[in-house]
């Protein structure tokens, strides 16, 4: 791993631990620079890692502002679908109806930014239930260097983001893009709704703090069950998952 990636990491973890004023400023770059005994250069490249990563944010002639602790949370609800629903009082559940090993698509080495290898992904088909009820089918597509961890798991897990976790995979950025589709045949099958009835898509990856892509996610979700709300500040967008 390149020098920069661990530093990003190492800082990227503090920050999720509290390490530092979550309205505050990074250390000066030359301090860091001292701390992790490598060039400022180096701790620049580190830097602009997690800005990419929504982590930092630059500050022009004063340095790199930590963002809010409020973002982080709001991710942390975004990333876990299990996670944010007992947060909220209701059971989470999971069902992989599909899974194979297949080349990725041309989509796919995009929006894992093309890096590391992309070459074979395992695709997982998951329903998700709250409360026992269907409200959401899951298409994910891992990269080969975690596929084995998936394909260890149980069928019915309900929180793969936390069984990662435990095996020392954290994801600390993601992306999402959200828009209405009619369900195709298959969709319709799988939640037990008419074709071409409205659902509510999510596309996201999802990545590590060392930059590498964990998983790339197409989930489709029951319009009636959950809604989105987007909220700005100074620091940036948050984007949190809400019942209907």
């Amino acid at each position: 791993m390149h020098r920069y990636r661990e530093i990003a990491r190492d800082i990227t973890m503090q920050i999720a631990e509290g390490a530092f004023d979550a309205t505050g400023m990074l250390p000066p770059e030359a301090q860091l620079a001292v701390t992790y005994d490598v060039s400022r250069g180096t701790v620049r490249n580190a830097l602009v890692l997690m800005a990419r990563q929504g982590a930092i944010a630059p500050r022009r002639g004063s340095g790199w502002l930590v963002r809010t602790t409020a973002l982080s949370q709001r991710f942390s609800e975004m990333r876990s679908f299990a996670q944010w629903a007992r947060s909220r009082g209701m059971e989470p559940g999971g069902r992989v109806v599909a899974q194979r090993r297949r080349a990725a698509t041309a989509s796919e080495v995009r929006r894992f930014r093309g890096g590391h290898g992309i070459g074979e992904v395992l695709e997982v088909v998951r329903l998700r239930m709250l409360n026992g009820r269907v409200v959401m089918l899951e298409r994910t597509a891992y990269p080969s260097w975690i596929a084995p961890l998936v394909e260890d798991l149980s069928p019915e897990e309900p929180s793969v983001v936390g069984a990662l976790e435990a095996r020392g995979v954290r994801m600390v950025h993601g992306e999402h893009a959200i828009d209405a589709i009619a369900a195709p045949s298959e969709d319709a099958r799988l939640l037990d709704v008419r074709r071409s009835s409205p659902l509510l898509r999510v596309n996201r990856v999802s990545y590590a703090a060392d930059g590498r892509a964990i998983e790339a996610g197409d989930d489709r979700y029951l319009p009636d069950v959950m809604t989105f709300q987007v909220q700005a500040s100074l620091q940036g967008m948050s984007l949190t998952r809400q019942t209907g």
